[in-house]
């Protein structure tokens, strides 16, 4: 065989980011090369013998493969556990190592999402050092960040989330990254704090999700069905295919559950599409398509009477007003990715969404319809100099959002028990279109050890509003002041095992539409965007072993013109901007190898956040709420776990929580109990022939059978014995599921 050259890439099989600095070892020479900034490399093969390499970079898995063709070979490696700070994050924006990251970067693997039954998000995300979800149920759910967010009053805001490059947050700066299926999810990159000028920069921080692609050169089917504790019953179908350059995945789920609580129910069903496209050596696509179809009916919160003795009971006006929620939602994606050279490189993303939702409560009637479009572009560039490196990005992002909202009366007191909601009369009609800009640069230096970053972000938010029932006022506009939000960061290498970072950042969130609104349906022109300066030092650090590994971080954070949520007589939500809150916290973590070896693996894990949130000036009316408790967030969260693995196909996990007492209301005369849960879950892999492999699982949840709130609603209407603050968790459940794959 006369001389050839063997070109290709090799990428991170959970995210497609391209490795750098990967080692291409060919066995018959011992010849090594590294790739190249874009995970590029070329190797002299001079005979029929030297087709065979070893991949590897520290962070994942070694591989050898046999390797026969000669151009644009696609090699993919999958992250190990015991070396997260090797991993490559931002990988749509500046790419780097975490432990470079200047600021707190939390990574939830593949491995981590499949440990749970993949339907609920929440005991996957509360093992992450500062992140804190609650879930009512299955479609009621706050995530906060820092105790950002905890006020929201039922969904998740002042967090920005992405998919790829996708806003998954709305115009009403909402993010319900929960009706995602999480299935078709390969990784969750958490940046906590206002530290990610590139998204937005949200006050509790960002959200980044990464979608599962399916391997080049590869063909596979699969089908995971799951049974569980509450009627549930879970259907997952993947079907992925890869050639040489493009590849595609889809995935379909339908899931129902009976639910613990009356009125409680749930149907679900999604579809996803992804696809990579690799055009040339300079062009990349991706497309990205989810839909998702849910019903659930909405027990609501109960008070604390009912919440000790009758659990399952649903709040008595929601049952008998049979309140759910009807929503269906399509967001479309597709980015394009251009290398002028291996300096500059495009990367471009469009894309739109829409939703459909249908909400009878007991107050009234709600009738949603949204649309968004927008695009995102930005232009990365990485210069290398002999001892140094920078690299930066500038870019920009165009977001349009129109939305309506229809308010009517419901009728379901005037007719039998039992009919629940009938539409009366239209209450208010309000066209809202919210649109906004965001301007980004940042700049990353390298220098030997030491490692330097800036940011600089722009945000300008307009809306208008019309009023379509009275057209008197015609349409009113509403601008927010121009935000410029800051930050910077500095890494610096201690050690080959120990580096410290430390970060200043600014973050704003501003309101959602619901906190834009007066319990009326009329626009509030007085609200206001919170604000607030992030200071935060830490570090990261593993033993040359890496059979130990960790981060400590310490951070304080001053929030001002905070958004107040307070609940009406009629269950109704009016917000107002008042005060300042101070959030001063410290989050670890670390992961400890116990045994390894050939046929057995033993690992642990054990984090803490030690929160000290407060309000810092906070007076309303005739209270005073200066140095109270912030609301809806505990002072500490432990969390410990094992992970075990066998050689044999053997694996097992258990994982402990303890969550400290949260207050209710601002007056902190109420509080949640503090409550410990134990969740846990054992199965076994296996494969027959070349082709055929299965799962067999089984899981428990909450596994002491404790009764504790999963979620609070924040300064409910009432007195401490009436306002209807908690709602129920689930008690013991269990779950069981098998999964099926073959490879084509």
């Amino acid at each position: 065989m006369a001389q050839r050259t063997i070109e290709g890439t090799v990428i991170d099989q959970s995210t497609n980011i391209p490795l750098a600095n990967a080692v291409i070892t060919n066995v018959a020479t011992n010849i090594e090369i590294k790739t190249n900034t874009k995970g590029k490399f070329s190797i002299v093969a001079k005979s029929a013998t030297e087709t065979q390499f070893i991949i590897s970079l520290v962070g994942y898995q070694t591989k050898t493969i046999q390797i026969t063709t000669e151009k644009n070979t696609i090699i993919t490696l999958f992250p190990t556990t015991n070396a997260l700070d090797e991993i490559v994050i931002n990988g749509i924006t500046i790419q780097q190592k975490l432990q470079q990251a200047a600021e707190s970067v939390a990574i939830v693997t593949e491995s981590e999402i499949n440990s749970e039954n993949t339907v609920q998000l929440a005991p996957i995300l509360n093992r992450v050092p500062g992140v804190f979800m609650q879930s009512g149920s299955l479609n009621t759910n706050r995530i906060t960040i820092r105790g950002i967010g905890a006020r929201s009053p039922f969904s998740t805001a002042n967090i920005r989330a992405y998919y790829a490059d996708i806003p998954l947050t709305d115009g009403n700066g909402e993010s319900a990254i929960e009706d995602l299926e999480l299935a078709a999810i390969s990784r969750m990159e958490i940046h906590k704090g206002p530290s990610s000028s590139n998204y937005g920069v949200g006050l509790g921080g960002t959200i980044l999700l990464y979608p599962e692609y399916a391997k080049y050169n590869a063909s596979s089917a699969n089908v995971y069905t799951t049974v569980g504790s509450y009627g549930l019953f879970r259907t997952v179908a993947k079907l992925m295919h890869g050639g040489k350059k493009a590849n595609v995945n889809v995935v379909y789920s339908n899931t129902h559950s009976d639910g613990y609580r009356d009125n409680n129910s749930l149907d679900k069903a999604t579809a996803t599409i992804t696809s990579n496209w690799l055009i040339n050596d300079k062009n990349e696509l991706s497309f990205i398509g989810n839909y998702t179809s849910l019903k659930a009916f909405i027990p609501s919160s109960l008070n604390r009477e009912d919440f000790d003795n009758s659990p399952r009971k649903a709040a008595t006006f929601w049952e008998n007003a049979r309140g759910f929620e009807d929503f269906k939602k399509a967001l479309l994606g597709l980015n394009w990715s251009h290398n002028f050279n291996e300096t500059y490189t495009q990367k471009t993303s469009i894309f739109t969404s829409f939703n459909n939702n249908y909400e009878p409560r007991p107050f009234n009637i709600l009738e949603e319809k949204a649309t968004t479009f927008g695009i995102r572009t930005r232009l990365l560039v990485t210069h290398d100099f002999e001892e140094s490196t920078i690299k930066w990005s500038v870019g920009g992002e165009l977001f349009f959002d129109n939305y309506n909202a229809k308010q009517f009366d419901n009728l379901y007191q005037d007719f039998p028990d039992g009919t629940g909601s009938i539409a009366g009369d239209i209450l208010s009609d309000l066209d809202e279109n919210r649109n906004y800009f965001n301007l980004f640069a940042e700049a990353i230096y390298t220098r030997k050890k030491l490692s330097i970053s800036f940011g600089l972000h722009l945000n300008h938010t307009k809306y208008t509003v019309e009023d379509q029932i009275n057209t008197s006022e015609g349409e009113q506009e509403y601008k927010f002041d121009a935000i410029v939000s800051p930050k910077l960061g500095i890494n610096y290498e201690v050690t080959k095992n120990v580096n410290v970072f430390g970060s200043i950042a600014h973050g704003f969130s501003t309101p959602t539409s619901e906190e834009t609104l007066l319990p009326d349906g009329v626009f509030n022109p007085e609200i206001k965007a919170e604000r607030g300066w992030n200071f935060e030092i830490g570090s990261r650090f593993h033993t040359t072993n890496r059979k130990l590994s960790g981060s400590v971080s310490i951070y304080t954070m001053a929030v001002s013109d905070l958004l107040v949520n307070r609940r009406t007589e009629t269950d109704q939500n009016i917000t107002l901007n008042a005060g300042k809150t101070s959030h001063k916290g410290i989050e670890a973590i670390i992961r400890y190898e116990l045994f390894k070896n050939d046929y057995f693996e033993l690992n642990s894990y054990v984090n803490a956040s030690i929160n000290d949130f407060n309000f810092k000036e906070f007076t309303e009316t005739n209270a005073n709420f200066s140095g109270n408790d912030l609301t809806g967030v505990p002072k500490s969260v432990v969390n410990l776990g094992i992970e075990m693995l066998m050689e044999k196909g053997f694996y097992g996990r258990l994982d402990f929580q303890s969550v400290g007492k949260m207050p209710a209301n601002d007056e902190n005369t109420v509080y949640s109990d503090a409550f410990e849960l134990l969740n846990g879950k054992v199965g076994y892999t296996n494969t027959i022939g070349k082709q055929f492999s299965y799962d067999i699982s089984v899981g428990a949840n909450n596994i002491f059978d404790i009764a504790y709130a999963s979620q609070l609603q924040v300064n409910a209407f009432g007195n401490d014995t009436s306002a209807r603050y908690f709602y129920p968790g689930l008690p013991f459940n269990m779950y069981g599921g098998i999964q099926l794959n073959y490879k084509f």
